[in-house]
């Protein structure tokens, strides 16, 4: 198990607050005895090693477009290259059962159909990609029942229960995903951490789309993400301290590998699955919250589904994203050059990590351990 060994290199921060104090330079420390990097913040170029954005992994008989049986290696490479093939694939050696949670994307593509109308299609994935689904329709069927079948399809064709939650990313489709779901029994998420659907959407686009008989370049998606100005933050997800930190590669795949076991409170992601290849020794940027009441605070902080956390530099804050559509201001700092500067450090070792930061909740900034640990991931909105 990792220690939280993380590096602090800010020193000028203060905590958002309605009428922000500036913390003390002594209330800042690393969250371990014995920091064993740096304590000064080094150039991206100095700590990462041109990190690649985040690719998929997915399972070898992922490209399926048929049962759960293994096909000979001739029919997955033909039903690969045909777009308008209807993927249904379900890892072999997974458990069904265990496949609680499914990601699901319901929108229309940019492809049109013999009408001239845009198809809509179903996209549904587990966050480790052994489960896999896909369907069109046409644009005179969107409603929740089409949808609430669709989804009751799923389990009968591959032979796995229901999800007890779906996550989706669309504030749009809320209502329509939200009735499919509560006519099955199922728990509706509204989640931008739906990071294996985002990506397996990337690619599809690449694969699948660009390849369909219908496509349209240049077309917009009918739905964009929402980017809603940010809020104030409500009072029971204040802090009392934070700060910028950093934490060693290897330090975040051994605080993975121990995260159920160790953590209430937090959200981990299948970096193996998502492609990240860094050195251990590469640093990865986060952010350090300290609170007297920490573990309320985490929990709190749980039921949210925290997406991101980014630098608003010309506004001098922290901008917490969680759930689709909902942006709060979550820390303030003095604006001047030192705290500009640190931001954009921060914000560049974001992004030479492919994106990759994680929030952590302490009861204090020189605690050795966290009460919440969130590791995050900055995605671009999906191209459809």
């Amino acid at each position: 198990m990792a220690t939280l060994g993380l590096n602090c290199y800010s020193s000028s921060i203060r905590v958002a607050r309605r009428q922000p104090a500036p913390l003390p330079a002594s209330s800042l420390h690393p969250l371990s005895k014995a920091p064993y990097f740096p304590r000064s913040f080094l150039p991206p170029s100095a700590t990462h090693s041109g990190t690649r954005r985040p690719r998929l992994q997915a399972p070898s008989a992922s490209v399926s477009a048929t049962s759960t049986a293994a096909d000979d290696e001739e029919d997955l490479q033909e039903e690969a290259v045909d777009p308008t093939a209807e993927l249904r694939f379900l890892d072999p050696a997974v458990d069904p059962g265990s496949i609680r949670e499914w990601e699901v994307d319901f929108c229309s593509r940019p492809i049109l159909d013999d009408r001239g109308k845009k198809l809509w299609e179903l996209v549904v994935c587990d966050r480790t990609l052994s489960l896999q689904f896909t369907r069109f329709f046409p644009n005179n069927v969107i409603n929740s029942v089409t949808l609430k079948d669709a989804i009751a399809s799923i389990s009968d064709v591959l032979g796995v229960p229901l999800p007890e939650k779906i996550r989706f990313f669309r504030s749009q489709m809320q209502t329509i995903i939200t009735r499919a779901c509560n006519e099955l029994g199922i728990k509706p998420i509204p989640s931008k951490r739906c990071i294996t659907l985002l990506l397996w959407l990337e690619e599809r686009y690449e694969t699948v789309y660009t390849r369909h008989p219908g496509f349209q370049q240049g077309s917009k998606p009918l739905l964009a993400l929402d980017n809603p100005f940010p809020m104030d933050l409500p009072d029971n997800l204040f802090g009392e301290k934070w700060a910028f930190v950093q934490l060693p590669y290897s330090a975040v795949l051994e605080e993975i590998s121990s995260f159920k076991t160790r953590y209430a409170f937090g959200g981990s992601l299948d970096l193996e699955l998502l492609g990240f290849e860094m050195e251990d020794k590469t640093l990865v940027p986060g952010l350090a919250v300290a609170s007297s009441r920490a573990k309320p605070l985490a929990a709190w902080m749980n039921g949210l589904e925290v997406c991101s956390v980014e630098v608003d530099v010309s506004r001098a804050c922290l901008i917490l994203s969680v759930g689709v559509s909902t942006r709060y201001i979550y820390a303030t700092y003095k604006k001047n050059a030192a705290t500009t500067k640190e931001a954009e450090a921060w914000e560049a070792a974001k992004k030479a990590c492919g994106g990759l930061h994680f929030l952590a909740i302490q009861e204090s900034l020189d605690s050795e351990d966290c009460v919440g640990f969130w590791l995050l991931l900055d995605l671009p909105p999906p191209p459809v």
